[in-house]
């Protein structure tokens, strides 16, 4: 329960399947949950990872040429401190395939393996692409995003796909992320300063960052929440940002199961769930 009050998350927030939280909700519970287990993998994983590995390997990779080497040297350093099986690489002639193998729970009682076994997945396959992203200081693309586990849930998986910025398989044998070999060939541009500032913010940036998601839907999000604060754009406007028409912009979100409108209920969602953790009133909001 430690690690839910310092974020302030109660029962009924947990009881709730429609509740949100918000980024800084989710960076203190996953700050306090590093604390308190001393396991960087949340002691989700037979062997853990202690506290200060993830600094480790960061210094190993911000020497890297490219992101190629740089993702070598992740599996390489991985391994060595987690003892998990290390991260597969296959390259082809457009894209590279980097295959996540699960780690072993068997710690844990029989009816948390499961779920524990997507969470980890879910954080490791996140912690790849945006820390790759965030290695060249660009968007990385990703052809394709394999899951080994279903999601009967299609509004999660409108999630999904906004998070990993295209649409994720289900039920794959293994956990997938293709990446473009353009992103793969990119030039390494984080220095050891600045991965003192990243390390700083860490996890929040992880959770936070979506400059690097490439669906319609999501830079229609993006849009809509740099606007809130000076009068939200509307969808023509919206559509001339993205150079596109506005029945244009429209066919790509139907396309994806939304709409302006329903983006803008959920950015709006966001914000007020924001607000009531900060404690701003409700006439505020």
């Amino acid at each position: 329960s430690y690690p839910l009050s310092i974020a302030g998350i109660g029962p009924e927030t947990l009881k709730d399947p429609h509740s949100r939280l918000t980024a800084r909700q989710v960076t203190l519970f996953t700050q306090a949950t590093w604390q308190l287990t001393d396991d960087e993998l949340f002691g989700l994983s037979s062997t853990p990872m202690r506290r200060g590995s993830f600094r480790v390997i960061c210094l190993t990779l911000i020497h890297s040429p490219d992101l190629s080497a740089a993702m070598e040297r992740m599996s390489e350093t991985t391994r060595v401190l987690s003892g998990m099986p290390p991260m597969l690489i296959t390259r082809g002639e457009k894209s590279t395939r980097l295959t996540i193998p699960p780690a072993d729970n068997s710690h844990l009682p029989d009816s948390a393996r499961e779920v524990a076994g997507q969470l980890l997945t879910d954080f490791r396959m996140v912690l790849v692409h945006r820390f790759a992203a965030w290695l060249i200081g660009g968007r990385v693309k990703l052809h394709s995003v394999e899951l080994p586990y279903e999601l009967g849930d299609p509004a999660t998986g409108k999630l999904y796909d906004r998070m990993f910025g295209t649409h994720v398989t289900y039920g794959a044998p293994a956990a997938v992320l293709e990446f473009d070999n353009a992103a793969m060939r990119a030039p390494i541009v984080q220095t050891e300063e600045t991965r003192a500032n990243y390390l700083r913010e860490s996890p929040n940036l992880l959770f936070t960052a979506r400059d690097y998601d490439s669906t319609a839907s999501s830079q229609v999000r993006r849009a809509l929440e740099l606007g809130r604060h000076g009068g939200a754009p509307g969808t023509v406007e919206i559509a001339g940002r993205l150079s596109v028409s506005t029945a244009h912009l429209r066919r790509l979100l139907r396309q994806e199961g939304t709409s302006v409108n329903q983006i803008r209920e959920e950015v709006m969602l966001d914000a007020a769930v924001s607000g009531l953790s900060r404690g701003d009133s409700v006439d505020d909001i």
